[in-house]
């Protein structure tokens, strides 16, 4: 018999303001001409998450992760499925049989890719991946993109080169400014001019790129952008850019994690200080003797407590273990707010928190 958790910690997902996030984004790039990949690894494709994508027609449904594309196709999903994480080797087969498209930046995958696809008598539509600065995926070498480009187009006869993308932000920090984008355009229309052909698809990015939506300065030509945290939590445009995003919703997720322990205690650890559970050497301040919280939910299941967003003002995050998060809650009793143990704390997601949360056996998901 399996076990089945009674209470908390839960995170409950609002349905209802998810699809209206997808409507808003969707009218908001389609005003521009691009169709929308509704990116679905943030949520760990979720399927009453994934359905309400569908259920607004986006153009394309994106993982990094082949498990919840492969789930996805076994759920009968119809939106056509991308593959968003370059394909491993080992993994060449799976791509082919449970995605519709797939990023590429080598050669060698691509020419794996098509030897399945001959197999699976289908063809495999692929994206190829330029390098614009941001020093994760894609081709740094252009001409050598191209000749990748040519290679697929006219010898890899089970591929059909979709198109070509390109990805900024996500680990050297580079803005998705016109200037960077075009660089993206002018490279796919090298491309074109060496296969003789339009390609159907320019991906100029990912939710950064929403910024030139929003701004209205979108280089012509790009029709796609890969979304998803700018839907599932529309949390860093206005958080970190300053946009103005009131007309979507913050609050899709809520984390709900009960208290487990209420006592004063002193801020500084008594005794000779080594390392954390984690292997850290940590700081911490004396500030006296304080009232803090315990919650019955840790580092498993959110990854980092400096990123978790308590709703409640007066609630501060001190730090956690694996399965314990430490709060000072002094603010709230010096105005007379008590928090008692059974109590059960509210908290909003940021994007590495929603991976982690929304991956956790731990915790219950209930869907409103």
């Amino acid at each position: 018999m399996s076990y089945v958790k009674p209470g908390n910690p839960k995170l409950i997902v609002d349905l209802n303001k998810l699809r209206h996030n997808i409507q808003v984004v969707k009218r908001m790039c389609a005003n521009e001409g691009v169709e929308i990949a509704g990116i679905i690894k943030g949520c760990t494709g979720l399927f009453p998450c994934v359905e309400q994508f569908e259920k607004i027609g986006v153009r394309y449904i994106g993982s990094s992760r082949l498990e919840h594309l492969a789930e996805l196709k076994s759920k009968s999903i119809q939106t056509p499925l991308m593959m968003v994480r370059i394909p491993m080797i080992s993994e060449a087969e799976d791509v082919v049989r449970y995605c519709d498209y797939s990023l590429n930046s080598e050669i060698s995958t691509l020419k794996i890719l098509n030897k399945h696809a001959g197999k699976q008598d289908k063809v495999h539509n692929v994206i190829l991946m330029a390098d614009c600065g941001d020093l994760r995926e894609g081709w740094w070498d252009k001409d050598e993109m191209i000749q990748a480009a040519l290679k697929v187009e006219n010898d890899l006869a089970n591929l059909h080169l979709a198109g070509v993308g390109f990805n900024v932000g996500c680990y050297g920090s580079i803005l998705a400014t016109p200037e960077k984008i075009q660089e993206l355009v002018d490279l796919a229309e090298r491309i074109e001019e060496a296969i003789g052909r339009e390609l159907e698809i320019i991906s100029g990015g990912a939710t950064s790129s929403l910024m030139r939506i929003i701004d209205g300065n979108l280089p012509k030509r790009v029709n796609m952008l890969r979304i998803g945290e700018g839907i599932l939590l529309a949390h860093d445009l206005p958080a970190l850019y300053g946009y103005d995003c009131r007309n979507m919703f913050q609050d899709v997720f809520t984390l709900r994690a009960e208290v487990i322990e209420v006592k004063d205690k002193p801020s500084h650890p008594i005794g000779e200080i080594g390392f954390d559970a984690f292997g850290h050497q940590v700081q911490y301040e004396d500030r006296g003797i304080r009232k803090r919280a315990l919650l019955g939910i840790g580092k498993a299941d959110y990854g980092d407590p400096s990123e978790l967003l308590p709703r409640m003002k007066g609630v501060e995050i001190l730090g956690a273990s694996s399965d314990h998060t430490i709060l000072d809650v002094q603010a709230l009793a010096d105005q007379g707010k008590e928090i008692l143990v059974g109590d059960v704390l509210e908290f909003d997601l940021n994007y590495a928190t929603m991976v982690y949360v929304t991956n956790s056996d731990n915790i219950q998901k209930v869907y409103i």
